[in-house]
């Protein structure tokens, strides 16, 4: 999760513009941990993030979603031209213990 967060601020850093603003919202719920990285950039055009996995540019696909489906989550993206864009990383409950116990025995 803390990867994919990271990846998100990079994107804002990198594609948002130098005066844009970021926000994190970390939300604990029952079954699942919840970040929302919020900006208020320039936001995604319709079909770009598509568009840039099938030329082959995986950042999105590898670094947040990826990441996130290794631990049995997801990663939304709410954006239009003009008004900024926000991700909701979602990491159920489960699948992040699971993880910090494989972190942890690897040590």
């Amino acid at each position: 999760m803390a990867a994919a967060v990271g990846a998100s601020l990079d994107n804002v850093r990198v594609h948002a513009g130098e005066d844009a603003h970021a926000w994190i919202l970390l939300e604990d719920e029952p079954d699942a941990v919840m970040v929302t990285v919020r900006d208020d950039g320039p936001g995604i055009p319709e079909g770009r993030l598509a568009d840039a996995e099938a030329e082959g540019r995986l950042g999105v696909a590898l670094s947040i979603r990826g990441r996130l489906r290794d631990l049995g989550g997801t990663a939304e993206w709410i954006s239009a031209p003009g008004q900024g864009t926000e991700v909701e990383l979602t990491v159920p409950k489960a699948s992040a213990k699971k993880a910090k116990q494989k972190g942890e025995a690897a040590r």
